[in-house]
């Protein structure tokens, strides 16, 4: 047991957090190393089994990430861009495999995490589902093989506590059809329509985000043009795919030299 990857997770009071320590805990290749939360949090301080109802575990939730990262091999960080690109900077440090969820990223973020991958392993992805990241490659031969006569719509769902939009899963579907079509999603992506707008510009590729209720998750990729569509589509019904994904990542790393990878190259479905 003491032989196994020590894994870190960040954000240990919120839903993914929660439902990370649980598949670490059931995991027969991971152990749990740390808990974090931010400095000040209530749960700082407490052994991480009580403060999550359980009995204790004998790992009390800390609120210093460099401490933590030191005895680890692996941190799951689902947070918020401030925390992750912190968190980036000392798990290099630590030169220990870095697993990212979180999502609504800044370019100026991305680029601090590319930093950081020059030391050590980063697995980043929108999204750590297998069906969403096949999802992703459909997306992108279909988008290669239809023209520009083609509109794209991307429309996604989550829980209406979800605080960035479009979703980072939307946001990697739109990359593979615009890598797809040899363009920059950022070109010609199309957000927020309202009002009089206009008609619909050729080659754009629109974002739609739906916040209601508890959906964990649903995306859908649009192809239309006159007298047809084709419509791809995931849909997640247990958050607990995501955290088996930060898992296998957190996994794969292990023997990897530094720099940036993602889900597609955990599974293996890289061209």
């Amino acid at each position: 047991m003491t032989d196994l990857p020590g894994v870190v997770i960040t954000g240990v009071s919120g839903r993914m957090g929660q439902m990370l320590v649980r598949e670490v805990l059931a995991s027969e290749r991971l152990k749990l190393s740390g808990a974090l939360e931010r400095p000040g949090h209530e749960w700082v301080g407490r052994d991480l089994g009580e403060a999550m109802g359980m009995a204790p575990l004998g790992v009390l939730v800390g609120g210093d990430p460099l401490e933590a990262f030191a005895r680890a091999q692996a941190v799951i960080d689902f947070t918020a861009p401030a925390a992750t690109v912190e968190f980036a900077d000392l798990a290099a440090q630590a030169r220990a495999v870095h697993v990212i969820g979180t999502t609504g990223l800044s370019e100026d973020d991305l680029a601090r995490i590319q930093r950081a991958a020059r030391h050590a392993v980063v697995v980043r992805a929108g999204n750590m589902s297998l069906g969403v990241n096949l999802l992703t490659q459909v997306t992108k031969k279909v988008a290669q093989a239809l023209d520009a006569d083609w509109d794209i719509e991307i429309v996604e769902s989550h829980h209406n506590r979800k605080v960035d939009a479009p979703s980072g899963t939307a946001l990697m579907l739109g990359e593979a059809a615009a890598e797809g079509r040899g363009v920059t999603l950022s070109e010609v992506s199309d957000r927020g329509r309202d009002g009089i707008t206009g008609a619909r510009e050729k080659g754009r590729i629109g974002f739609h985000a739906v916040r209601g209720g508890d959906i964990v998750g649903e995306h859908e990729v649009m192809f239309l043009t006159g007298g047809e569509r084709i419509t791809l589509k995931h849909v997640a019904s247990d958050r607990s795919l995501f955290a088996r994904g930060a898992l296998k990542a957190a996994l794969w790393g292990q023997d990897k030299g530094p720099g940036e990878y993602d889900m597609l190259d955990v599974l293996g479905l890289n061209d």
